[in-house]
C-alpha cells in the first residue's frame, strides 16, 4: 500500500520533455523542494565501481536538477549533501565527499552565476575541512546578489542537533530575563533554525527506495508533501523531477483542515 501511495506513477503519458515542462509550469509550482539524495553507493556497486564513483556521478545529477528546478520557477532547492552521521563512513569516502563541493562549485559556479542561482549552506560549518568551507564561502560570496533559485546545501547537517541548538538559544534568552517561557512560539523557534531565511519545504523527494527522513529537516517538514522513488540518485533525471512535481500538483494540501472537500 505504501508503494502505491508514494512511489512515482510509471503510467504517465509519453510526452516530450519540453511539453511536460510547459504543462507543469501552468500549475502550482512548489516554492521549496528538499531532496534526500540517496543511492550513489548502490549505483556504483551495480556497475562494479568504487562508491566514490557514484558520488561523483551524483554531483552531475545535482547540476541537472538545479537547472530544471530554476527553469520551473522553484525558489529554493535544498539538497542533503552530508549528514552529521556520515562521518562514520570510511575515511577515504568522507575525504572524497568533502572534496565534492569544491569540485562541483569550481566547475559549475560560472553556470550558476549565469542562471542567477544563489548558493547557500546550512550545517555545522566549523567542523568541515577548511578547503570545503572555502569553496562554499567563495560560491556564496560570488552569488550573494543573485535573485533566482536558492541552491541550499545541507552539509554536515543534522536536524536534531539543529533543533537542540535553537532550543538552547531560546533557553539562554529566558535565563537572561529577555524572554518568558510562555512567550516562546513556534514561529520564534523557526527563526532560530538554520532555514530561517527560507520558506518551509512544499515537497520532499527521497531517492533509492528508502522511506525515512534520516534526521533531515524534522521540524520544517511537518506539512511537507513526501514523494519517494526507487530510482538511484545518479539516475534521477529531469523526467523524474517532473514526475515528483506532477504528483505534488495533484495533492490536496489541507494543513489539518478541510480545504477542497
Amino acid at each position: 500500500m505504501l508503494n502505491k501511495l508514494f512511489r512515482r506513477n510509471t503510467e504517465r503519458p509519453n510526452l516530450m520533455l519540453a511539453e511536460r515542462i510547459s504543462l507543469v509550469k501552468n500549475e502550482m509550482i512548489p516554492t521549496h523542494i528538499a531532496i534526500i539524495m540517496d543511492g550513489n553507493g548502490r549505483w556504483a556497486k551495480k556497475r562494479a565501481l568504487p562508491r566514490v564513483a557514484g558520488h561523483h556521478e551524483g554531483m552531475k545529477t545535482v547540476r541537472k536538477i538545479t537547472r530544471l528546478a530554476n527553469d520551473l520557477g522553484v525558489k529554493a532547492l535544498t539538497v542533503y549533501a552530508f549528514s552529521t552521521e556520515n562521518w562514520k563512513r570510511p575515511k577515504m569516502e568522507v575525504d572524497f565527499l568533502m572534496r565534492l563541493p569544491e569540485e562541483f562549485l569550481g566547475t559549475y559556479l560560472p553556470e550558476l552565476i549565469e542562471q542567477n542561482v544563489r548558493v547557500e549552506m546550512m550545517g555545522e560549518i566549523d567542523s568541515i575541512p577548511p578547503h570545503t568551507h572555502a569553496a562554499v564561502n567563495k560560491a556564496m560570496l560570488a552569488t550573494k546578489d543573485n535573485t533566482g533559485l536558492v541552491l541550499n546545501f545541507a552539509l554536515n547537517y543534522g536536524s536534531r542537533s539543529e533543533i537542540t541548538k535553537a532550543t538552547q538559544s531560546l533557553a539562554e534568552q529566558v535565563k537572561q530575563g529577555k524572554l518568558l517561557p510562555s512567550e516562546i512560539t513556534e514561529e520564534m523557534l523557526s527563526q532560530h533554525l538554520m532555514t530561517c531565511s527560507l520558506p518551509e519545504p512544499d515537497l520532499l523527494i527521497r531517492t533509492s527506495g528508502e522511506v525515512r527522513l534520516s534526521n533531515f529537516m524534522l521540524w520544517q517538514l511537518a506539512y511537507t508533501e513526501f514523494w519517494f522513488t526507487d530510482t538511484l540518485w545518479p539516475d534521477f533525471d529531469e523526467s523524474c523531477l517532473l514526475d515528483a512535481v506532477e504528483s505534488y500538483q495533484k495533492r490536496n494540501r489541507r494543513y489539518g483542515g478541510l480545504k477542497g472537500e
